[in-house]
């Protein structure tokens, strides 16, 4: 029998009696998006019509979201990513299109932590954002607390909620919290954590805490959702529901699910704490490098003209010897140049090695403990709102925003 593609079948394969949608067929296989969310491939002589399959569609209520106004108001800023999800069953594959409206109609428990205010200023997979939409982000945020939400929640695809997170850390004083949160599986899968997500990130957004987090799950089972610092943490791996993990600290702060609970840290920074302010100013021709044994040093030629260059480098803070006259010919054309270490703990420290004081000759910048993606975001920045070499060197050796243990820049 010829299927075509989103048809229904049922599958019978090894003993069970699966239901999906026909995705495509070659070579007399046929590839099968199961109602679990999962795609497997067998032979298309197993697949029969399924007539009674209901499909999976995003649902969009006609009428307007009912609201308890007397509750904190809460603001959802959505930018896509796979908490704002579904798969489409034209073509097996997950893609954006829930809205900040139909997250809070898709999770009625949302209802009875505050009332909200959406806005949508893109609708993207996050391997599309780049940094003119962090200022947007940024600026989006300040009107949204300026003109009296309690917190801000932001839906953001998993990939690059790091960088995004730790871009709005720099580019804002904030005196209420700012929950970043996203998914690692899509709302219509049966191992969804989106729901959980978003009820933590409300509870988050109506509590003390008063800087910018990553609200999501802290391990695989549905217990609590851990608030990582936006400029210390990482995501450790491509599918867990408990891929983000806090780089070289704790959380700081934690959410029980079912009941809600918050739970702060003794450093977390809490509300009130700053007034709201925006330094939306950015630099956005930086790049980041990450060193490799072997690695011909004329790839630095590619950073030629780049304002800055975060360099990943091995253990301690280095690359090899044969790279070191690139990279001084690149601080000496005016190109600000961060070392970091590929490493997950500890900090870099090129005063130790020959090969690091070469470094530091030739101009680089010892970066400590910042997290690379971090340090780039934060070059960004610092380059955006300074053009004096020696202010951006304290900036970037300055903890600001908890990205650093402490300060590396000491005057002489």
């Amino acid at each position: 029998m010829t299927f075509s593609n989103s048809d229904p079948v049922h599958v019978a394969f090894a003993g069970l009696d699966l239901h999906g949608i026909y995705i495509s067929g070659s070579d007399g296989n046929a590839i099968v998006k199961l109602s679990s969310g999962y795609n497997i491939c067998v032979p298309e002589s197993l697949c029969t019509p399924y007539t009674d399959h209901p499909g999976v569609q995003p649902h969009h209520a006609a009428e307007p979201l009912k609201q308890d106004a007397t509750l904190p108001l809460l603001s959802i800023i959505s930018t896509g990513g796979t908490i704002a999800s579904t798969v489409d069953y034209r073509t097996g594959a997950v893609s954006s299109k829930f809205t900040a409206e139909d997250i809070i109609r898709s999770i009625p428990e949302l209802a009875g932590i505050a009332h909200y205010h959406t806005v949508q200023p893109f609708n993207i997979l996050s391997e599309n954002m780049n940094p003119s939409m962090w200022q947007e982000l940024a600026r989006t945020i300040r009107a949204e607390i300026a003109a009296g939400a309690a917190g801000v929640i932001v839906t953001h695809g998993t990939d690059t909620m790091l960088y995004s997170a730790a871009a709005v850390s720099f580019m804002l004083e904030i005196p209420a919290p700012v929950i970043f949160v996203g998914a690692q599986r899509s709302a219509d899968r049966p191992s969804s954590d989106n729901a959980m997500n978003a009820i933590c990130s409300a509870k988050a957004g109506v509590s003390d805490l008063g800087e910018v987090v990553v609200c999501m799950h802290a391990t695989s089972d549905d217990v609590n959702c851990a608030l990582h610092r936006a400029t210390r943490v990482r995501k450790n791996h491509t599918s867990r529901r408990d891929a983000f993990q806090s780089i070289g600290r704790v959380p700081v702060g934690m959410v029980s699910y079912p009941d809600g609970n918050v739970t702060l840290g003794k450093d977390a920074v809490l509300r009130g704490t700053h007034e709201l302010r925006l330094f939306d100013r950015l630099e956005p021709h930086c790049g980041l490098l990450q060193y490799y044994p072997g690695m011909n040093p004329a790839v630095f030629d590619a950073f030629s003209g780049y304002a800055g260059l975060i360099i990943a480098g091995t253990g301690l803070g280095h690359v090899g010897t044969d790279c070191i006259e690139k990279i001084a010919a690149l601080t000496a054309a005016g190109t600000f140049v961060v070392m970091t270490s590929q490493c997950q703990a500890g900090e870099v420290c090129d005063r130790v090695y020959e090969t690091g004081r070469d470094l530091l000759n030739a101009g680089v910048v010892e970066g400590g403990n910042m997290l690379p993606e971090v340090a780039l975001v934060k070059l960004m920045w610092v380059l955006g709102n300074t053009t004096r070499r020696e202010d951006a060197v304290r900036m970037m050796q300055t903890n600001l925003k908890g990205e650093l243990d402490y300060d590396l820049w000491r005057e002489m």
